[in-house]
């Protein structure tokens, strides 16, 4: 299987982080976008840049600085001067797995200069739109938004990616074992096991996953619940929400739990697999007040409340 394929060779050079290699995996097979946030020295980058490798295709990594220009992301167009004509120089966006490492190190000018490729496929340089080729995916890694010299992502942008993973620390037996495979300094050859071809063959298969209308209605109610909570008997989170989840997050949710159960080779989705994805998916869809700040209320609380009491089918 295409799946186990891919997660075998990445566990060759990946020590535990299960949690984010199937989701990474996820959205290799959805076409989803993934922010990754987590202090630095987790493996974000080098398991975004494995899990590129296992593809046999084109792999760029832009590391996001603050003096980085938008033309430096998506190209720009250059004066021939033996041609007297201005040609199209390609930025490393024209690839179909790009790492944006940092992303929150880059000011709003540059991470905005993503948001065409990312929802439509496509970006515009010199008047003249180029379409990019699919599979095109963006896996971004951040760190946390308190670090000194980063600048919070738009919202708009947010809004983009189909999941945001938190990454967390290793356990003890884990950094045993990442210590010991790091020990000799060589790299760790990865193999190509899966081609684009594939990869939307896959992406076909999943789509056509079946979702009973009860979990239509389970995942349309629990997005709802994040605009409107009164209307499942939350009324002490309405202070707490300034902006639920968009009709965005109910395509993005679909998605992935359509994948979620590919995963684990079922033809079918269940509610645990609703369940098992939508915090990734509403986390960063669900924006608190000032008031749910002050009470160190997060939104990952709020998404677990609603997911608790919205009744599944």
């Amino acid at each position: 299987m295409l799946a186990q394929q891919v997660l075998r060779e990445v566990s060759r050079r990946i020590v535990g982080q299960e949690y984010m290699v199937e989701r990474l995996l996820i959205s290799l097979l959805t076409g989803g976008h993934v922010l990754l946030e987590g202090v630095p020295g987790l493996a974000k980058t080098l398991t975004v840049r494995t899990l590129a490798e296992t593809v046999r295709t084109s792999f760029q990594r832009i590391q996001f600085t603050p003096d980085l220009l938008p033309a430096d992301v998506i190209g720009t167009q250059i004066f021939d001067q033996p041609t007297g004509e201005f040609r199209v120089k390609h930025g490393p966006i024209f690839a179909n797995i790009v790492l944006a490492d940092e992303i929150n190190r880059a000011p709003a000018k540059v991470q905005a200069a993503l948001l065409e490729a990312m929802q439509e496929k496509q970006v515009t340089i010199g008047g003249t739109t180029y379409r990019l080729t699919e599979p095109f995916l963006v896996l971004a890694t951040q760190n946390p938004i308190e670090q000194e010299g980063t600048y919070p992502l738009p919202e708009a942008q947010v809004d983009r990616f189909m999941m945001k993973l938190r990454v967390g620390y290793p356990t003890r037996a884990e950094e045993r074992e990442i210590l010991r495979r790091m020990a000799s300094g060589d790299a760790i050859p990865i193999a190509q096991v899966t081609t684009p071809e594939a990869l939307m063959d896959a992406r076909r298969r999943i789509a056509d996953i079946y979702m009973d209308e009860r979990i239509v209605d389970y995942i349309v109610e629990l997005v709802h619940a994040t605009r409107h909570p009164e209307d499942v008997g939350l009324r002490d989170l309405v202070p707490l929400i300034e902006f639920g989840a968009s009709p965005r997050a109910t395509i993005a949710l679909g998605q992935a739990a359509r994948a979620h159960a590919f995963l684990r080779g079922r033809a079918f989705v269940s509610p645990d697999d609703v369940k098992g994805i939508a915090p990734d998916v509403l986390r960063h869809r669900v924006l608190t007040t000032f008031e749910a700040d002050a009470e160190g209320v997060t939104s990952d609380a709020i998404v677990a409340r609603l997911l608790a009491t919205v009744p599944a089918p």
